[in-house]
């Protein structure tokens, strides 16, 4: 999931959060990738700590992406 942080009614890292409490194991451990034009290091913190497998800030980098990806899905 290639998650936006700021969205109405609930950010991501609620979203994340109810993710993660889902009884369905394969779903509460899908690939949560935070999307987010802050870059701040508390950013970075608060959505690893709410969950989240990874970061990538806005706009997208082509290449960060795809790196992204290949560590959280390939390891």
């Amino acid at each position: 999931v290639l998650m936006d942080v700021q969205m109405p009614v609930m950010n991501g890292y609620e979203a994340t959060k109810e993710i993660r409490a889902l009884d369905n194991p394969a779903l509460a451990g899908i690939t949560i990738l935070a999307m987010t034009a802050n870059v701040f290091d508390e950013d970075r913190k608060k959505a690893l700590e709410c969950g989240m497998d990874g970061f990538l800030s806005k706009p997208i980098v082509i290449e960060e992406l795809i790196s992204t990806l290949h560590d959280n899905l390939l390891g």
